[in-house]
């Protein structure tokens, strides 16, 4: 395990509309505000998508398995926010639902907001920690560049 220690910084508060990307939107204001480290929070709509669930197989090199919908859904989310080769990079986690049906996963290209999704991105600073390529899995991951526990 590595880790490094963080204070808060500021708090923005951002309001997605109709047909706006969750990833375009919080990565944009991110670079136009300075803010390198975050974690963030979301609720609402999300009218399509393509959801990372899983890989195809537990073993072997990863093949990321997606499912896809365009039918309008509610959705709670999580991400950090850390620097990839200098500019702020979302990874984003969510429950994404409809009715009686559900998915949680990683939503990618082509996700659309329904309606609204409010989001608050909760600066961190100080953070010792970036976005860089992992040889062995050959994924951007998150590397931690303080403490070993």
């Amino acid at each position: 395990m590595r880790y490094c220690t963080a204070s808060l910084g500021r708090v923005l508060v951002l309001r997605l509309e109709e047909g706006e990307s969750i990833y375009t939107s919080v990565e944009e204001v991110c670079a136009r505000e300075g803010v390198a480290s975050a974690f963030v929070l979301a609720i609402g709509g999300m009218r399509r998508g393509k959801v990372v669930t899983g890989p195809e197989q537990p073993s072997g090199p990863i093949v990321p398995h997606y499912e896809e919908f365009d039918d309008a859904r509610e959705l709670v989310g999580v991400g950090t926010v850390f620097p990839q080769e200098g500019k702020p990079s979302l990874h984003f986690h969510a429950g994404i639902g409809r009715g009686d049906r559900a998915l949680v996963g990683c939503p990618r290209a082509g996700m659309s907001v329904f309606l609204l999704l409010e989001v608050i991105v909760v600066e961190l600073l100080g953070a010792a920690a970036e976005r860089a390529l992992d040889e062995e899995s050959g994924l951007k991951l998150l590397r931690v560049l303080g403490k070993r526990g």
